[in-house]
Order: C-alpha cells, then sequence, then structure tokens
C-alpha cells in the first residue's frame, strides 16, 4: 500500500511539472541568430549539404546499376 501512494504522488508530481516545461524560455542565441539574419545563412547551409548528399546518393545509385548491367551480360 505504501509503494502504491509513494508511486501515485510521483506521478502526480510529474504531471504537475511536465506542462511547465512547455513555458521554458527559448535560447537566447535562438533570437539573435534570428534578429541578425544568421539563421537564413545556416538553414541555407543545411539545404545544400542535404542536395549534396541526395546527388552523391543519386550518382552512386547509377554507378552501381551500370555494374549490375555489365555484370549480367558477362
Amino acid at each position: 500500500m505504501r509503494k502504491r501512494s509513494l508511486y501515485s504522488g510521483l506521478m502526480a508530481a510529474l504531471f504537475f511539472l511536465i506542462p511547465q516545461l512547455g513555458f521554458a524560455q527559448a535560447p537566447a542565441m535562438d533570437s539573435v541568430m534570428v534578429k541578425d539574419g544568421k539563421i537564413y545563412v545556416v538553414v541555407a547551409v543545411l539545404v545544400v549539404i542535404f542536395i549534396g548528399i541526395l546527388l552523391f546518393l543519386w550518382s552512386m545509385e547509377r554507378r552501381l546499376k551500370r555494374l549490375e548491367h555489365a555484370e549480367q551480360k558477362s
């Protein structure tokens, strides 16, 4: 019985604390980057990296298809 009440007390505390985490302040760096316009540079760099990875995977797939096709003819 005592174990159950301890468990219930911990769960109640968690239910009261979890909503408070949603109201935490955002990091200061976040607002500084948006204010200075640097966030757009970060997003642009990430997009370029992502496109580069996709192009690399696409070219690798084409090479593998050519090798498989050449191997099947042999």
